[in-house]
């Protein structure tokens, strides 16, 4: 009977319903790749896993095909150096995530923690990120849109430019 009540609870705290905007559970891992510059894969216990950053949006690397060696999909302004930036704060380091949902490819939204440092709203506040509004809750939502207002004041990062474009129209224009 203990076994199906810890099967039952596994199984509730990964079900996409159960996710509420408040942390569900925390993991500790070394981080072993930045995949690009939201998304990174951690090894937790010796298993590996995929979290997708939580409540921010980073301009798009350009993508190679690793057979053909073409370019399958073309990057931003800025992509690569907001992948650069993620991998000084975070690569080969020991993190905290704090996931609050799944999403539809399966990472983990997390909010990732290098000791008491918020990587997610450092991302927004050094100019790397926009804050995603979309799936922004209380009480991420207010710190990281000021931490975005503040980096778009002070031209940090992405704000260098007078009028970025938003990865998520990025993708939009890039599927018409």
């Amino acid at each position: 009977m203990r076994s199906f009540l810890v099967l039952l609870s596994v199984l509730l705290l990964l079900s996409p319903q159960a996710f509420a905007r408040e942390s569900l559970r925390v993991l500790e891992g070394a981080v072993l790749r930045v995949s690009d510059e939201d998304t990174i894969n951690i090894d937790s216990g010796g298993t590996k896993v995929k979290i997708r950053f939580y409540g921010i949006d980073t301009p798009e690397t350009e993508k190679i095909n690793r057979r053909t060696g073409q370019v399958s999909k073309p990057g931003q302004p800025y992509g690569d150096e907001a992948c650069h930036a993620l991998e000084s704060k975070i690569a080969n380091q020991r993190v905290r995530v704090e996931v609050m949902d799944r999403d539809r490819y399966g990472r983990l939204v997390s909010v990732v923690w290098l000791d008491n440092r918020n990587i997610n709203k450092e991302m927004v506040a050094d100019g790397w990120a926009w804050a995603y509004r979309q799936y922004l809750d209380r009480p991420h939502a207010s710190e990281y849109i000021d931490a975005e207002e503040r980096a778009r004041a002070r031209r940090l990062g992405l704000w260098r430019q007078s009028n970025p474009q938003p990865p998520w129209e990025f993708r939009k224009m890039l599927k018409m």
